[in-house]
């Protein structure tokens, strides 16, 4: 399980980004992957799945 914080988040789109904790990476996420409502700067817990263009993260729930 990941840690990170919501860098951005489009309710009306459905997507955002994700900033891991302990790194500099920064992943997509779709309102599908969502396992609780986030919004910017929530504290989230969240698994890494392969997509089309690269890495998103999935099963997010706020920590």
């Amino acid at each position: 399980m990941h840690s990170g914080t919501v860098k951005f988040f489009n309710d009306s789109k459905g997507f955002g980004f994700i900033k891991e904790t302990n790194s500099d990476q920064e992943y997509f996420v779709h309102v599908s992957g969502l396992v609780h409502d986030v919004r910017e700067n929530d504290e989230v817990t969240f698994e890494l799945k392969e997509g089309k263009k690269g890495m998103n993260a999935v099963n997010v729930k706020r920590a």
